[in-house]
């Protein structure tokens, strides 16, 4: 074989300029023959040795999420991503204005702004919405009679609540806990009367009067609606929460995503029940992130800031997003998504904790 080529190598040279492009076409085709039985690599493997590498958090067995090729053809850098508790995906083509909704392996789409099937998704479009005046008005839990709020949870009635501070209900949808206010001596709408007429007021002395009028107002309402106890947040859920000092009013803020099926507050470093017990204490690092993870046994936490899920025992999950909680089969799994250039494809994995 080597001794052929070479003679034919002698005859191109001998005869010249009209068949050099011959021999460049031979030559790059024995260069090729030679890497592939020399190193062993087909022209396919040359070609994928130059993608990216995987991300450091890519496991052995990942789950696909939404393929970018085939017939969507979508790029990674140019679509946005939302995610919904159901672990359907929203994504949106930058370049084009189109959405997918991918679940389960089946993607819908091109879908437009507008569409009905696009609800339920964090907004990737916030900013074209209109504001909502009550943040509670497609809240399924809560309605509204006159200025006050009732809770309906699994049957039972809760309320009437002049304010609802805080609302949030665990995956399984069996739990709720809230922080609500019996009496509002003066909502907005009143507070705003107030200011405009003492602004309005043509001497002092009138704005002395219509302030002592609606203090009187203000401490009537009071009264009648159960006192001064009634003005301060309070802690309500259907099952066991503990008595929160009315001196230290709204103690935390409610969170029912850091552990399946729990609903915990977060007060400075501190992770605490309903109960008012310290479930764990933050590193300051992990105390500044807003998407925290308890496992089943309390005595271990995950953070997540910018594509790295960090333990508390120092090791890291980096090139991922979305972490969350799922249950399959009767166990509970920490799962995140990441992007695959291998796959061309967004991967899920799912993780014990």
């Amino acid at each position: 074989m080597k001794k052929s080529i070479l003679f034919l190598l002698a005859i191109c040279i001998l005869f010249g300029s009209p068949v050099k492009a011959q021999v460049g076409r031979l030559l790059n085709k024995v260069s090729k023959s030679v890497t592939k039985d020399v190193l062993g690599k087909s022209d396919s493997d040359t070609q994928n040795a130059k993608q990216e590498p995987e991300p450091q958090c890519a496991c052995e067995q990942p789950e696909l999420i939404l393929n970018l090729g085939g017939n969507l053809k979508l790029m990674y850098s140019e679509i946005s991503l939302s995610v919904k508790d159901d672990g359907s995906i929203l994504v949106k083509d930058r370049t084009t204005n189109d959405y997918y909704i991918a679940k389960d392996g089946v993607t819908q789409g091109p879908l437009k702004s507008g569409d009905p099937r696009l609800g339920g998704f964090d907004n990737v479009d916030a900013a074209d919405e209109p504001r909502k005046t009550d943040r509670w008005a497609n809240n399924e839990y809560i309605s509204k009679s006159g200025d006050k709020y009732m809770i309906k949870f699994k049957g039972k009635s809760y309320g009437p609540y002049g304010e609802i501070r805080e609302f949030k209900v665990t995956k399984s949808k069996e739990k709720f806990a809230a922080f609500v206010i019996k009496n509002v001596v003066m909502n907005e709408a009143d507070a705003k009367k107030m200011e405009e007429a003492i602004k309005n007021a043509k001497t002092d002395q009138e704005k002395m009067d219509l302030s002592m009028q609606y203090s009187q107002q203000m401490m009537q309402k009071m009264q009648q609606g159960g006192g001064p106890m009634s003005t301060i947040p309070q802690l309500i859920s259907n099952t066991d929460i503990g008595t929160l000092d009315p001196s230290k009013s709204h103690i935390g803020t409610l969170n029912s995503n850091i552990k399946y099926d729990e609903i915990f507050m977060v007060v400075s470093n501190e992770i605490i029940d309903l109960k008012g017990n310290v479930v764990l204490t933050l590193n300051p690092e992990a105390s500044q992130s807003k998407d925290l993870f308890v496992n089943t046994a309390n005595n271990r936490y995950a953070y997540y800031n910018y594509g790295t899920l960090s333990f508390s025992d120092g090791s890291k999950l980096a090139g991922m997003f979305n972490p969350h909680w799922v249950k399959t089969d009767g166990q509970v799994y920490l799962a995140y998504m990441y992007y695959s250039p291998k796959r061309n494809a967004i991967m899920q994995c799912k993780i014990s904790f």
